[in-house]
């Protein structure tokens, strides 16, 4: 079996969002374009031009130091330091102390032991190697009449300012990272207009858009305009059409109601019920094909549109009380449509349980509308079906107890995405019954 090496790892430690992952994808190959270059310039380049000037220099010192020892004593080193050490730029001394135990430089001087290494090597008894900044080099050496000392230039044995290379290319590096930023953020603010306007469409808000950016980015914006506008039109068509097979039935049905008003009553009375059930029948496809339909979507209060419908209840006779309201401020809804999912939740809760309980939680990021009764619930593996439209559950939801044709919980949850939201449905720990909540982003 071949060995696959996984970096899900590394999922973790990667941004999520589009701009830290562009800025990743950008500054990594700069970062290491410097580094490899950097590595490649000071330890190949400047030492390699160091060890030349070093071993060029190594020559006038040979010359010196036979020059020094030839003498027959040092009455005559003025002669050499004027004829030989002067005009070859290099400063000899006698020194008053002795020579220093070791040699010294910079820890930043990066080419600093490549001219002691090359010194080493190529001049003979050459003792330390004194480097007390980066512009002049002390030299000391054993001559036959003690210990000396030459000094010469920096500049003689390594390349002036090598850091200069450096610097540039940071700022350079740092410049043409920031322009690309700039571009690469205008080459994304395309793609967040278009993010942002899906987003608000699925929370059923249509907010202005124009496509822009990039070819492939204006096709894409261009799809979601066409995507838009036809699901836009289907739902006005289902909409108009549905509105007119209510007003063309209200009318027949209106006429039946008129013509049994003048039968007898204990005979006409089933057919009464016959008529208010189609009547109920008929308000309820409505509600499912008019969803979010209705309306536009508008700051509201969620606790002060909760405390009306209960108050509504109270007045209706309903068992619906208070639960956990939490949370303040104005969330963007379609008060209608939420209001009309409420009540399916709350007349479903009543229909199937004696008790109902309505309760709002708000937090920075999410709404939650929740409904709970203490009827018998929905078992687990039946809640996914239950919100499909045209179902009805038996024997959790008995089908005598109502007239509905199982579009109660369908609407709600085409209400809740309306809203950018979810339907959750699960089991009320306190009151046993089941416990619906619709979940919205703030």
């Amino acid at each position: 079996m071949a060995y696959r090496m996984s970096f899900k790892w590394l999922k973790q430690y990667m941004p999520r969002s589009l701009y830290g992952r562009a800025a990743l994808i950008l500054v990594l190959p700069v970062v290491t374009l410097q580094l490899v270059i950097s590595v490649g310039i000071v330890q190949r380049h400047f030492e390699k031009v160091t060890d030349q000037m070093t071993r060029s220099v190594a020559l006038d010192l040979k010359y010196v130091q036979r020059a020094v020892n030839a003498l027959p004593d040092l009455a005559d080193i003025k002669s050499i330091e004027d004829d030989v050490a002067t005009p070859l730029g290099l400063t000899l001394t006698v020194p008053a102390s002795g020579m220093p135990a070791s040699g010294s430089r910079l820890w930043y001087d990066l080419t600093g032991r490549v001219v002691e290494r090359t010194l080493h090597a190529s001049v003979d008894e050459l003792g330390p190697v004194v480097l007390p900044d980066t512009s002049v080099v002390e030299l000391w050496f054993q001559s036959a009449h003690g210990p000396m000392k030459i000094e010469l230039q920096r500049w003689r044995v390594s390349a002036s300012n090598p850091h200069q290379l450096l610097v540039w290319l940071i700022v350079l590096g740092a410049l043409m990272t920031l322009i690309a930023y700039f571009y690469l953020r205008n080459q994304l603010r395309p793609i967040k207009r278009l993010a942002s306007a899906s987003t608000e469409y699925g929370r059923g808000r249509v907010v202005p858009y124009h496509p822009a950016g990039a070819n492939e980015v204006r096709a894409a914006g261009h799809a979601f305009l066409d995507m838009r506008n036809r699901i836009e039109r289907q739902t006005h068509t289902r909409t108009m059409m549905l509105s007119g097979v209510s007003h063309d039935l209200r009318t027949p049905l209106t006429r039946l109601r008129l013509g049994l008003g003048m039968m007898d009553e204990d005979e006409a009375a089933p057919l009464v019920r016959d008529v208010d059930d189609m009547q109920g029948l008929l308000d309820a496809f409505l509600d499912f094909a008019r969803g979010d339909a209705e309306g536009e979507a508008e700051m509201v209060d969620p606790i002060a549109l909760a405390a009306t419908i209960l108050a509504d209840g109270a007045r209706m006779g309903q068992a619906v009380t208070a639960g956990v309201m939490e949370g303040d401020g104005d969330v963007a809804l379609r008060p209608l449509a939420i209001r009309r999912a409420l009540e399916n939740l709350i007349g479903n809760a009543l229909r199937y349980g004696r008790n109902a309980r309505l309760s709002v939680s708000m937090t920075p990021k999410a709404l939650v509308f929740c409904v709970e009764d203490d009827g018998p619930g929905i078992p687990a593996e039946q809640r996914e079906d239950a919100v499909r439209p045209f179902t009805r559950l038996d024997p959790a939801r008995n089908q005598d107890r109502g007239t509905g044709v199982g579009l109660g919980l369908a609407i709600v949850e085409d209400i809740a995405r309306a809203h950018g939201g979810v339907l959750r449905l699960g089991q009320s720990e306190d009151l046993g019954g089941l416990k619906a909540e619709i979940v919205l982003g703030r």
